[in-house]
């Protein structure tokens, strides 16, 4: 669940050069405000050699591909994987008669915020806390997926708390049943902006929240503030609506 919020291309690979061990360079990495994957290898071919199997591979797979450097002490190559919004790239080095490479893979669709959105709360007992922006839809958006020491309902009230605190009201909160637990989703709004969240126990005592905070233009071009409203209004009709089969 807490993966939710990162975007689908997030699973891709690092670039692998063949008959190599690749060793991971951390986790996901955020350089200046953008997301990385590394890793380092080391091989006794030249590094002319590979630099040609990148380059020749990602050619002919048909992604713009650069190529940088003498090809003999130092040289980068790097390709655009436009559809999927990637950039995977290989850096490469001469050291002690052998050619270090270190391949890289950038998502240049999401991004760390600099400044988180108002309405991705943070409470106190957080564990875990992961903020995603993303900048490939009509209006902006961002993301948190956290872990909170609390039980539902506590944690359901903190964030409520919270997001009244800040001038937002609730607009409808839903329950379902999901692999035998509850989970909550709920929505608050402000004028131009939204929050969804939705929680889920993990275990006694720990619960998992994913939030998406949408700034003044939906995807679906509606305005915030006129989706808001007609929300509430539908959410009004079916209170008042009579269910099929009572009497009104």
């Amino acid at each position: 669940m807490l993966l939710g919020a990162s975007a689908a291309h997030a699973q891709q690979e690092l670039p692998v050069y063949p008959g190599t061990v690749h060793t991971r360079i951390g986790n996901d990495l955020v350089i200046a405000g953008e997301y990385y994957r590394m890793a380092y290898f080391t091989t006794g071919d030249s590094l002319l050699k590979v630099a040609d199997y990148f380059t020749k591979h990602w050619r002919s797979q048909g992604y713009p591909t650069a190529v940088d450097g003498d090809l003999e002490n130092e040289a980068v190559v790097s390709a655009l994987y436009t559809r999927e919004g990637l950039q995977r790239g290989v850096v490469l080095r001469r050291h002690l008669g052998k050619t270090v490479g270190f391949t890289v893979l950038r998502d240049l669709w999401v991004s760390a915020p600099r400044n988180p959105a108002p309405g991705l709360v943070k409470l106190e007992g957080m564990l875990y806390s992961q903020d995603l922006a993303t900048r490939d839809a009509p209006g902006s958006s961002q993301n948190r997926s956290s872990l909170v020491r609390g039980s539902l309902e506590e944690v359901r009230q903190r964030v409520s708390d919270e997001l009244t605190k800040q001038g937002y009201a609730p607009v409808r909160q839903a329950a379902m049943k999901l692999g035998g637990e509850t989970q909550l989703t709920l929505e608050h709004a402000r004028k131009g902006e939204q929050v969804l969240t939705t929680l889920r126990p993990v275990e006694e005592g720990l619960t998992a929240m994913v939030q998406m905070w949408v700034g003044s233009d939906r995807p679906d071009g509606m305005p915030n503030n006129i989706a808001v409203q007609e929300s509430r209004q539908e959410h009004q009709r079916s209170k008042q609506t009579p269910r099929e089969g009572k009497t009104p």
